[in-house]
């Protein structure tokens, strides 16, 4: 049998989706602004612990 497809990891869920990656980018900038425009209580993932 295989894995399943999710895996979950703190870490890896961060450095891909958090906020200092969404920055780093003029796309991932825009989505950080469309989600401040709506007025999300979460802009990108929590950090990892």
């Amino acid at each position: 049998m295989s894995k399943r497809t999710y895996q979950p990891s703190k870490q890896k869920r961060a450095t891909t989706h958090g906020f200092l990656v969404r920055s780093a980018s003029t796309s991932g900038a825009k989505v950080i602004q469309a989600r401040r425009r709506k007025g999300r209580a979460q802009l990108t993932v929590k950090k990892a612990q």
